[in-house]
């Protein structure tokens, strides 16, 4: 076991399973970047012994680019970015996909800007490049962001379909946890060794010469377009045996959709991204109560299989709710709740289920806002009325639209042994204490450990609060600690202008 966080978990398997490595640093996937960067510098070699080329451009569109043609060569190459990075990278995206072109990028999500920037995480960056012909494969975890590095990695070859592997921005890129980490013999057995012979095989050379990108007239593109429906029909067997596959070797099983909660279940909540692990624990707490509630992971968004999300639905469910962590003004509603909705109600036309439950979509956790067990519960209050608004948004007051759904505090159980806060200043070395402290009881103890950094945008002197737990058993809380054990300040000035003592629980010391 390791302690480390999703950037580095994913870029180790990154760099390990490529040649050559494009890079433009933006926030929160810089740190991807520069260790891959830096490990290049060090000669670190990659599976096939070589040391990976990585090259810094100038722009994320320059980076993308870059991809194309290395992969044109037959090289392995992926890249590394977030936000308006991702969205410079549509038009070669639209390429690689057209062209069949296996490789996948790891997206850190994070807020798109609109009235204002925001570093923050949400999914508005990875939605708008849905229509691209990318897979796109979610992780809700540490763990998860390292595995499906490979899995999506491998899925890419065999499938030839590019891959857009994300994870949360900041609460996965950036949390610390303790995982179970990848060798390199793990890797090896996984990649398909036939389909990456084939991937070079298939490189632009004089010796076997082809033509590719080319331009196409009426009468020949849209029969060229529905030519790669075989490929795209096939892309979600192939993530499933690349989990099956992944299960074998590791223990650890993934399914493109997967459900938890009460077997008999009424009322369901459908989202990805890190928000799931907070889902588990409430479900965890309302079913022990008796209540008949339940959360579906949405892992493979695209393809999107609409058999495979019906096959884990209970036949019970009366009422669902569909968490979409994105805005799109205008729209109907938000990108994964219409999916969810064309799923069930086309399986309801065909006979194919005996009712179509009631489903409502909401918007949560946008800019990194946050979505703890409060919001959790709350969205299941919604689900227990007879008429459910059809539209909400949850962790927020909205008070120009009344959107927002009303939340109280709610105590868990409680399941860390030990949660604490460290208030400091930005480069005042706080954030880098904690980060010694978490790493020290995960690598040199048998607990799990987990750390969360708060930072405002100007980072450097702005207010740092640090989130640390230490628990028997893996640690899925995906949301701030609110009661805290230990508080510590670092700041003397902070005393008179933050709430802090509030924040400890009975008993805990300051």
């Amino acid at each position: 076991m390791i302690t480390t966080d999703g950037n580095n978990a994913v870029a180790s398997v990154a760099y390990r399973t490529n040649e050559v490595i494009a890079i433009y640093p933006i926030t929160p996937s810089s740190t991807m970047a520069e260790i891959a960067g830096a490990w290049s510098g060090e000669g670190k070699k990659n599976l096939w012994g070589d040391v990976p080329t990585v090259m810094e451009m100038q722009s994320e569109a320059g980076a993308i680019s870059t991809v194309h043609g290395a992969l044109q060569t037959g090289a392995l190459s992926t890249s590394f970015t977030s936000s308006q990075g991702l969205l410079l990278m549509i038009p070669v995206l639209y390429k690689l996909a057209g062209q069949l072109t296996p490789f996948v990028l790891h997206v850190a999500a994070r807020t798109v800007a609109t009235h204002a920037l925001s570093i923050f995480g949400d999914h508005s960056d990875v939605m708008a490049v849905r229509q691209t012909g990318c897979a796109l494969l979610s992780a809700a975890s540490v763990q998860e962001a390292q595995d499906f590095a490979l899995i999506s990695q491998v899925a890419s070859l065999n499938s030839r379909v590019p891959f857009i592997h994300f994870f949360d921005g900041f609460r996965t890129s950036h949390e610390i946890n303790k995982i179970a980490p990848l060798s390199d013999d793990t890797l090896q057995q996984m990649l398909p060794q036939a389909q990456i012979d084939a991937h070079r095989a298939r490189a632009l050379s004089p010796d076997h010469p082809v033509i590719r990108g080319t331009s196409a007239n009426p009468d020949t593109y849209f029969q060229s377009r529905e030519a790669t429906n075989p490929y795209y029909n096939a892309t979600c067997q192939h993530v499933i045996d690349a989990m099956n596959a992944f299960a074998a070797l590791t223990g650890r099983e993934y399914k493109p959709f997967d459900y938890v909660g009460d077997p008999q279940a009424e009322r369901v909540i459908v989202l990805m991204g890190s928000g799931i692990g907070t889902a588990e624990e409430v479900i965890e707490t309302l079913n022990t109560r008796g209540e008949k509630v339940g959360v579906l992971k949405v892992r493979l968004y695209r393809p999107f299989s609409a058999g495979h999300l019906l096959s884990v639905l209970p036949q019970t469910v009366k009422s669902i709710a569909v968490l979409d962590r994105t805005k799109e003004p205008g729209s109907l509603a938000e990108p994964l709740y219409l999916d969810v909705m064309t799923a069930l109600a086309e399986a309801y036309s065909r006979g194919e289920r005996d009712s179509l439950p009631k489903v409502i979509g909401g918007r949560y956790g946008l800019s990194s806002k946050e979505f703890g067990p409060d919001c959790v519960m709350s969205v299941f209050r919604e689900l227990s009325l007879s008429q459910p608004r059809p539209r909400f948004t949850v962790g927020i007051y909205d008070d120009v639209t009344g959107l927002s759904l009303p939340v109280t505090e709610e105590e868990l159980p409680e399941r860390a042994s030990l949660e604490a806060l460290f208030y400091g200043l930005g480069s005042d070395g706080s954030v880098s204490a904690t980060k010694n402290n978490i790493k020290i009881i995960g690598n040199s103890t048998p607990m799990y450990a987990q750390g969360y950094f708060v930072y405002d945008s100007k980072k450097a002197g702005g207010l740092t609060v640090s989130h640390l737990r230490v628990s028997h058993t893996p640690i899925k809380s995906a949301y701030l600690v609110t009661q805290a054990h230990f508080v510590a300040c670092h700041q003397w000035q902070f005393i008179d202008l933050y709430q802090m003592a509030e924040r400890l629980r009975h008993g805990g010391i300051f």
